[in-house]
């Protein structure tokens, strides 16, 4: 547990959720409502006053946004839901029923970077990682997969990145992980490189393999981290990375964080 939050540094691993980002096949759209415009004009129409009367404000409204986007947008946690409406043989969780020790817990960053984009990471890449470390895996560690794409975010080149297979998917979680996230947009591999592996093999084993290994064994992700590489170590912090509320749903956003000493 963490012992004392003297001297605690929090780490930001999250993007934010941006208006017509690039880096999101469908792009959210976000209006911003101001202080002199609509904001001004909700307030007077919300309480029958005129400008004048804010006399706090110096005639001003409040500020707020209007948001058209995916819960999958942004940094955000998936739920075994958004794999398929089972998991383990009973109905899938939703994000507001994931429970939320999986989301508060001891991290462990596992170096990706020297896999090409479109590679599958390998129960033997995680292994031989987890070896240089000399760390093993325990019940309910969250796995942090550094690719390093969190760098290229502004750009298509974003979407150039290796990803987990089925087999390390059930493997991580054989070892009591709950929680994997990525820094990059989507834990399989990119949509490319599972489409042109289909299209030379007619098998459909090779579509989102490692998503739907959540059907087989329960396990929620968090993709599209940012600031692996500011983490002191590769273990010896905690992640908090509480989903946003959202009744029913198959993801929810989050402020991902690493709590370090």
């Amino acid at each position: 547990m963490l012992e004392s939050f003297d001297h605690l540094q929090i780490i930001d691993l999250s993007v934010p959720l941006q208006d017509a980002a690039v880096s999101e096949p469908w792009p959210p759209s976000i209006e911003y409502v101001n202080h002199e415009g609509q904001g001004l004009e909700q307030i007077q129409e919300c309480f029958g006053i005129s400008k004048e009367d804010l006399v706090y404000s110096q005639g001003k409204g409040w500020a707020l946004e209007n948001i058209q986007a995916t819960t999958h947008t942004g940094t955000h946690v998936d739920a075994p839901y958004h794999y398929h409406p089972e998991s383990e043989g009973r109905p899938a969780r939703r994000i507001d029923e994931v429970p939320l020790e999986w989301c508060f817990a001891p991290g462990v960053r596992i170096d990706m970077r020297h896999k090409e984009a479109g590679q599958e990471i390998t129960v033997d890449d995680l292994k031989q990682a987890l070896q240089r470390l000399e760390y093993t895996l325990k019940e309910r560690d969250i796995v942090l997969l550094w690719t390093g794409a969190d760098q290229r975010i502004d750009s298509i080149e974003y979407f150039n990145q290796p990803g987990l297979g089925r087999d390390g998917v059930l493997w991580l979680v054989q070892q009591g992980v709950r929680v994997i996230g990525i820094d990059a947009y989507t834990i399989d591999r990119p949509f490319n490189a599972m489409k042109e592996d289909y299209s030379k093999t007619g098998d459909g084993r090779h579509i989102w393999p490692a998503h739907f290994a959540g059907i087989t064994r329960e396990y929620c992700q968090i993709e599209k981290l940012a600031n692996l590489d500011r983490l002191p170590a590769s273990h010896g912090f905690w992640i908090s990375c509480l989903p946003v509320k959202i009744a029913h749903a198959s993801a929810g956003w989050c402020r991902a964080v690493a709590l370090c000493h």
